[in-house]
């Protein structure tokens, strides 16, 4: 495996949580996001809260997707418990301790890998490139790395620059450099967004794969409503912004590999895009983008 196994660690608790709405705030750390312009939802006003009274809690090892519209909070949420944005109000924590800053406890996956991976270095070093800077031992280092490249299928194309590459293998770098450190918690933020139907459809199957292995916690955004329901073990629906929550919360009872074509899974999904349909207009705002309904989505819990 990549890294030694650290123990059982990996529980985010999130108590009453608020966001509010900073223009500059918001702009800054979207740049690896998808292309939201926080202004068209929020129309300047910054009286609103991007999120306002998030509560939540995600036991180690689990499987969270966080479910909603674009522009709903998501990333915002996300982005907090990656420590690369501050909180209004409320606390964030992982394993007991507070949240204030990035750590080599979480590991990030981004939409845009183009943004995220260095063009001048090879598979090989991309992935290597964290270690190196924690200072990890050259021969610990290469065992690391070699079994991280391996585990997301690159071994062949370890020599290869990112120009090389297709989108969908320079994804897989950015998961295998996240999983090289080791961290608790893996942060993906939309990682298969930009990817043809075929290829999401491989990497949401090894992701399960790597998952299965390595036990991280894995929290996952997306607003697409079969993804969600195909790779997670608990979903998050968020209601609409601004003054976002999570307006139900959902656990999908299927074993894995998930076939959305049964019938029970699609009688499943068809009841979590009722309950999508009704948390995006919880509390009566208009729904700027409702992308996440395009598809077919059941209420297990709220």
């Amino acid at each position: 495996m990549a890294a030694e196994n650290k123990g059982k660690q990996g529980k985010i608790t999130v108590k009453n949580l608020g966001k509010q709405y900073d223009a500059a705030d918001e702009k800054k750390h979207m740049l690896f996001s998808k292309n939201i312009n926080p202004d068209a939802i929020f129309q300047d006003d910054e009286e609103h809260y991007v999120l306002k009274g998030v509560n939540l809690t995600i036991e180690e090892g689990e499987f969270h997707i966080f479910l909603g519209a674009s522009g709903c909070g998501k990333s915002t949420l996300l982005n907090i418990i990656a420590g690369f944005l501050d909180k209004t109000e409320g606390s964030v924590l992982l394993d007991g301790k507070e949240i204030t800053k990035p750590g080599p406890d979480r590991g990030v996956v981004f939409q845009n890998a183009d943004s995220a991976i260095f063009p001048w270095l090879t598979v090989y070093k991309n992935v290597e490139y964290g270690l190196k800077m924690q200072h990890v031992e050259k021969d610990r280092r290469k065992k690391i790395v070699e079994n991280a490249i391996e585990l997301v299928g690159l071994w062949e194309h370890k020599k290869k620059y990112p120009s090389e590459l297709s989108g969908g293998m320079k994804q897989r770098v950015q998961i295998a450099r996240s999983i090289a450190s080791n961290p608790e918690i893996l942060i993906m933020d939309e990682p298969f967004g930009a990817l043809d139907a075929q290829t999401r459809r491989i990497l949401q199957d090894e992701l399960i794969s790597i998952w299965q292995k390595t036990k991280k916690t894995i929290l996952f955004v997306t607003h697409d409503l079969q993804e969600a329901v195909y790779l997670g073990e608990k979903i998050s629906i968020f209601s609409a912004a601004p003054n976002a929550n999570i307006a139900a919360k959902v656990t999908v009872p299927f074993a894995y590999p998930r076939n959305l074509n049964d019938g029970e899974v699609a009688e499943f999904t068809r009841g979590v895009h009722e309950s999508l349909d009704k948390a995006m207009n919880a509390h009566g705002d208009k729904v700027i983008d409702k992308s996440a309904i395009a598809g077919r989505g059941f209420l297990c819990g709220s």
